[in-house]
């Protein structure tokens, strides 16, 4: 297998992840009945947006680098308004 197949499989993989977070918010919307945004979509949108950066930077694409570097900041900070309201409580 060569290093360029590996990070197609990395890429790909990244994307399933970045993609499967859609369906746990759907499936939480489901069963609430209203539309919610449960951690996990955040904690999912992390993991998948760290590996497609590292996808992106493997293929030197500073706009797919861009739009995963600014796309975590915007997770993360999520997570910690999530955190923080945990603490107040």
């Amino acid at each position: 297998m060569s290093t360029e197949q590996i990070w197609i499989g990395v890429g790909l993989f990244g994307q399933l992840l970045f993609g499967s977070r859609m369906l746990i918010q759907w499936i939480a919307s489901e069963r609430e009945g209203r539309s919610i945004v449960p951690t996990i979509f955040w904690y999912i949108s992390i993991a998948g947006g760290a590996v497609l950066l590292s996808y992106a930077i493997y293929r030197a694409d500073p706009v797919f680098i861009i739009g995963q570097a600014a796309g975590s900041f915007v997770y993360i900070r999520n997570i910690y308004f999530i955190h923080r309201e945990k603490q107040t409580r």
